[in-house]
Formats: C-alpha cells, sequence, structure tokens
C-alpha cells in the first residue's frame, strides 16, 4: 500500500517492527527491492549487531543504522516507518516548522513532533542512528530537514495509521499554501484539544484501518500476503 500511495522512492526507504516476543530481533525489508515488490516472505530478521539471522539479503546500511538504534535507545518504538513521501519530505525542506497546525488532519500530531534541524549526510555508523534517536525524544514523529520523515509507534496498525494521515495534512497544508493567502493556524489550546480528542479513538481507528487495507490487497494483489 505504501507503494500504491506513492510513498516509495526507488529501492530506499526502509520500514521495521521489533519481533514480537523477541526485544532483541527486528524484521526490515532487505536492500534492493521496491516496496512494490515486497512481500511477507521477503523480508529479513535481524539482531541490533547487523547481523541476518533469517531471510534472504541483508539490510540496506542506512536502514541499520537508523533502525537499530532507534529500536535499541527507545523500546516504546516497536515500529519505525522511514520514508521520503514527497509532500512530507517537502515541508522538511523549508525553513521553519513544516506544520503550521491549519488543518484538521494536522492537529492529530500536535504535540507529538520533533524536528531535526541538523542534517548530516547519510547515516552510516551508529552514531548517526543515535543522534536521530536522541532528537526523537519521546515523540513518535520527526520531521529529518533536507532528508525525510521517520513515524514510530507501539503497533504497526499505529505507526502506518500516523504515517497515512501525516502525508495527508501535508499534501493539504502545501495545496492551501499555493494560493498565496496566509494560512489560518488553529489557536494552541484548540489544537491541543483536539489532538486529545484523536488520541482516545485512534487505536481502534488505526486497527480498522489496517484491515482494510489488508481486504483491498487480499482481493486486488493477494501476493502480498506470500
Amino acid at each position: 500500500m505504501a507503494a500504491r500511495l506513492g510513498y516509495h522512492e526507488g529501492i530506499c526507504n526502509h520500514f521495521s517492527c521489533v519481533l514480537p516476543g523477541r526485544d532483541d530481533l527486528f524484521l526490515v525489508n532487505p536492500y534492493g527491492l521496491a516496496f512494490s515488490e515486497i512481500t511477507a516472505s521477503s523480508l529479513i530478521i535481524c539482531d541490533f549487531n547487523g547481523n541476518v539471522v533469517e531471510g534472504d539479503g541483508v539490510p540496506e546500511a542506512t536502514a541499520f543504522y537508523i533502525h537499530a538504534r532507534l529500536h535499541l535507545r527507545r523500546p516504546n518504538a516497536r515500529v519505525a516507518l522511514h520514508t521520503h513521501m514527497p509532500h512530507a519530505t517537502a515541508l522538511a525542506m523549508v525553513e521553519g516548522d513544516p506544520l503550521v497546525w491549519a488543518g484538521q488532519s494536522a492537529l492529530k500530531f500536535y504535540g507529538r513532533t520533533a524536528v531535526d534541524e541538523n542534517y548530516n549526510g547519510l547515516a552510516l555508523d551508529t552514531d548517526e542512528g543515535d543522534r536521530i534517536a536522541d532528537t526523537m525524544g519521546d515523540n513518535d514523529i520527526a520531521f529529518l530537514k533536507n532528508h525525510g520523515v521517520m513515524v514510530t509507534g507501539p503497533t504497526i496498525a499505529e505507526a502506518w495509521d500516523d504515517l497515512y494521515y501525516l502525508e495527508r495534512a501535508c499534501e493539504l497544508q502545501m495545496k492551501a499554501m499555493t494560493t498565496g493567502r496566509p494560512l489560518k493556524p488553529v489557536a494552541p489550546d484548540i489544537a491541543a484539544k483536539t489532538a486529545q480528542q484523536m488520541r482516545v479513538g485512534d487505536r481502534e481507528s488505526a486497527y480498522l484501518h489496517l484491515d482494510s487495507i489488508k481486504r483491498i490487497l487480499t482481493r486486488e494483489e493477494p501476493e502480498f500476503a506470500t
């Protein structure tokens, strides 16, 4: 579904998930496959030292250094979804805060985002992965300036739901910006109230969202589960 929605960039970008019941192993997509090519059996299992313990292939280097360190240093980040999806990445390329809290979809992320202002080149060592993890702190979402976004969550359903709505929020903001008219941010107290209202039903909604995606893909591209 990430491929269908245009979240991929060639064979780059990576999704990972700590293996259920094993805090020392994580699932990640292998280097060399586009999102549209990946099926359940394509995923590989790695440890936090970079060893592949199951599956064919290896993780892309930046995938390992970012995701392994993120999972290791932030145990609550069971799932980590990193993309260069176009609208969110575009807003990570401009000065100032990426989101201006002018749209309802954006308010889902109010008080939950960090901004990494210090692009440091490719993540090819543990120091860079640690730096990104530290920048995120307790936030679920990070805009990586001049780079892309990182979305984390306790479950695949919740992380996916955030990834989807983050890109939608960024797309709507960019369309509003093209009018040339000033954006109208929501007052901070109302933004905080709305964010809390959204969190009440987020978990159930996220699981229903993922179930919907599974039904669509099962009907139209059943090979995803092979």
